[in-house]
């Protein structure tokens, strides 16, 4: 069976990250599996980047796309939310690349994160190969947002039809979310054969309920991780590592822009941080360096800046006490899945994906979404446990049960298998 994931990076980013990992462990049991790329950071043969174009088409490309974003999304630019992250009309691919899909002429086509304008909406009803479409965010079933506008209570406009834009900040019914959202119904229509993966039970129950794909098949399997480099090493020798103190309490925290990107609750961590009263703490943060108003807290704080692989994440994860993960909206949470396969117990808010992975009080702690005095209580719980070592041996013990390549890659042959056959 031929294998083809498709996704804008192969190394960069969370999405890029899950999908590069499936694609391991698939190659791991067997599978001929690759991956198609835009753009290609890694040396690895199994990726295939589309083939480099000269210099002035380069220009005249990227000035098509910013025009034509611009007059998509230039009457929204003073009311758009910044805050959730971008808004993708996808309106256009990146050239042949559909055909170069049909050209490769797998027997699956796995989709990932295809937007930056990679992949368009219309495109995606040229692919001729079965489709399995794992979802690391809301987009593929939103009129355009990543993530739904609202720190409250989620918008469910894509249930029925979008329109009246929160994100956009529009209060026209037929505005640019409602025109990509029949834009993609018109496309997905078209498509015969789609499977659609939520990572987590949350993005599956999202999907299902949504207008796009109520009438498609919808299952759930988790991001895999390879929990034989993910492992526990040495405390103290992985603080040597990273300078960091040895008779110190520490409490991790980490993201792709950790400090600026405001869904992964920096500033939520920041009061809970001031509630905490286990003492002897101090708390580190990496994907960020120190931001200009860096917050006064009574205890130190180490910025490592942006990790670039795994054995950093390992020996950091490993130097740690806890994980605190206090995400407004998580499709997944793989900082809590590797942290946790390297022995350190994860606190997080109680939202999106995270379930699935943390168990409370079990291997780690559940707060109550978005009360900081409730993920503080978590944070002191953890510290200050008579059980930590077995908090620690269950959050590996977990890990390797249920997001093990082999235990995963499995489920994902089994669902392409079934897809190829219907």
């Amino acid at each position: 069976m031929k294998i083809l994931h498709v996704n804008t990076n192969d190394i960069s980013g969370g999405a890029a990250r899950a999908a590069f990992r499936l694609h391991e462990s698939l190659l791991q049991n067997n599978i001929n599996s690759q991956m198609l790329v835009a753009e290609k950071k890694s040396d690895i043969t199994s990726i295939i980047a589309l083939s480099n174009e000269n210099l002035i088409k380069k220009i005249k490309n990227r000035l098509y796309k910013v025009i034509l974003n611009k007059l998509s999304l230039g009457k929204y630019e003073k009311t758009i939310s910044k805050y959730w992250g971008p808004f993708s009309p996808q309106i256009i691919s990146n050239k042949n690349l559909a055909k170069n899909i049909n050209e490769i002429n797998p027997d699956i086509v796995h989709l990932h994160w295809i937007c930056a304008d990679f992949l368009s909406i219309e495109d995606i009803a040229k692919i001729n190969a079965p489709i399995v479409w794992s979802l690391h965010d809301m987009w593929a079933f939103t009129g355009g947002c990543h993530l739904v506008a609202s720190t409250t209570q989620m918008c469910d406009k894509y249930i029925r039809n979008c329109g009246n834009c929160d994100f956009l900040g529009s209060k026209k019914t037929k505005d640019l979310s409602f025109k990509v959202l029949q834009r993609k119904k018109k496309a997905f229509m078209k498509i015969s054969n789609m499977a659609i993966i939520g990572v987590s039970n949350w993005m599956a129950g999202c999907a299902k309920k949504s207008a796009l794909f109520s009438d498609k098949k919808v299952v759930c399997l988790p991001n895999p991780l390879n929990t034989g480099v993910f492992k526990p090493m040495d405390k103290m020798q992985a603080r040597i590592l990273w300078n960091l103190p040895k008779d110190k309490k520490l409490v991790l925290f980490g993201a792709v822009l950790a400090t600026s990107t405001p869904y992964k609750g920096y500033d939520l961590l920041v009061e809970a941080l001031n509630e905490i009263s286990s003492q002897n703490v101090e708390f580190v943060v990496f994907g960020s360096s120190e931001p200009k108003n860096s917050p006064k807290l009574s205890h130190k704080i180490h910025y490592l800046g942006h990790l670039n692989d795994d054995v950093s994440l390992v020996s950091l994860y490993s130097a740690s006490d806890v994980m605190v993960v206090p995400s407004r909206r998580e499709a997944f949470g793989q900082t809590a899945s590797e942290a946790m396969s390297c022995g350190t117990p994860v606190v997080a808010f109680e939202i999106g994906g995270l379930p699935d992975i943390i168990d409370r009080k079990t291997n780690g702690y559940l707060a109550q979404p978005f009360d900081t005095s409730d993920l503080a209580k978590g944070i002191d719980w953890v510290l200050n446990s008579e059980h930590y070592d077995d908090l620690a041996k269950k959050a590996r013990e977990k890990t390797v049960r249920e997001f093990d390549y082999g235990v995963v890659a499995k489920k994902y042959i089994e669902l392409y298998e079934e897809v190829a056959n219907d």
